[in-house]
């Protein structure tokens, strides 16, 4: 069977590659650049665009393949208000729309989908499973709860998707907002908590999400949404303290009251001024958590790495980073 990765050079993409080549699959990799990556030499690379019909159509899809989408448009870098629908809708929706009409066209059924649990908004259920409602609080993840829309007009026509809803995904070579804190605790400064520090964090793997996407289509590729998240998330307070005592800084952790914090990111953000999302810093004191135990029972997925030791491997690949040495990468994480 061949697989076709679209975004198969960005963070998740590379690698689900490795995994389907171990497995014995022919693999395709469609991305708009291609990367310097070991797999290359066993993987085809075809350029493309997912906002251009016409570079999909230039994979000639197979009515016998298996596609991955995994291109997108992230929270990173910010953008201001105006902007936003703008940068994620073309990638996120119509990219999106553009994949399933080139399967249709050739009697491609199966799709494995990433996008987000920021489809669900603000947590009106603790643990939230796959059945919480959805009210996204912003346009990145609007353009992924239309993609889910989208995906559930087509398996009326019959096609197989499962979507995968991950919460921030950190892993080798992509640290994001994650910067910011580790500049903050290089410099000893005090690290601001939206809130009180005691509600949990829950990041997810990329190696995770990667073997998410291979158990999906081993599993058939059922019609249904999954979240991945970590097992047993602890505090924000606890959190950030192990990763300060690791780094040796003199940094403190500072509580502030999450309504007052909020309102000013509000206001930066009208004065297109934003230095957080909406979508990030609205649910930053919120007891968010994902239940992920559908895709243990359903796929057989489990997810493998710790908060606390993903949080640190990527302070370790920053100050590798800074201080000009390279890290392996399967032994580092970030966003």
């Amino acid at each position: 069977m061949r697989h076709v990765i679209f975004g198969g050079d960005g963070f998740v993409g590379r690698h689900l590659a490795p995994k389907l080549l171990a497995d014995g699959e022919e693999v395709v990799v469609a991305d708009i650049v291609r990367g310097d990556l070991p797999h290359y030499r066993n993987v085809r690379f075809v350029q493309c665009d997912v906002t251009d019909p016409a570079s999909i159509a230039a994979l000639d899809l197979k009515a016998d393949d298996m596609v991955y989408n995994l291109s997108a448009k992230m929270l990173s870098p910010i953008q201001v208000r105006a902007r936003r629908h703008d940068f994620f809708f073309p990638v996120n929706y119509y990219g999106t729309e553009n994949i399933i009409k080139a399967m249709d066209k050739a009697g491609a059924p199966n799709l494995v989908h990433f996008t987000t649990d920021m489809v669900y908004g603000h947590t009106l259920a603790t643990p939230m499973t796959e059945d919480h409602p959805v009210a996204p609080l912003g346009e990145y993840g609007l353009s992924k709860l239309k993609t889910e829309e989208l995906a559930a007009e087509w398996r009326k026509r019959g096609m197989n998707i499962s979507l995968f809803r991950p919460r921030l995904i950190i892993g080798p070579g992509r640290l994001g907002i994650l910067e910011k804190l580790f500049k903050l605790i290089d410099w000893n400064l005090p690290v601001p908590m939206i809130g009180s520090g005691r509600n949990p964090y829950q990041f997810i793997s990329v190696f995770d999400c990667a073997e998410a996407a291979r158990l999906g289509w081993k599993a058939g590729v059922p019609n249904e949404a999954y979240n991945l998240g970590s097992l047993n998330p602890p505090p924000v307070r606890k959190l950030l303290g192990d990763l300060v005592r690791h780094a040796g800084s003199r940094s403190i952790l500072l509580p502030t009251p999450g309504w007052a914090v909020k309102r000013t990111l509000d206001l930066l953000d009208l004065m297109n001024m934003p230095i957080m999302d909406p979508e990030q810093y609205l649910i930053a004191d919120e007891e968010c958590v994902l239940d992920v135990s559908k895709g243990e029972r359903e796929l057989g997925w489990v997810p493998q790495y710790r908060d606390e030791d993903m949080l640190i491997a990527a302070y370790k690949e920053y100050r590798a980073k800074k201080d000009g040495h390279a890290v392996a990468a399967k032994s580092v994480a970030a966003e």
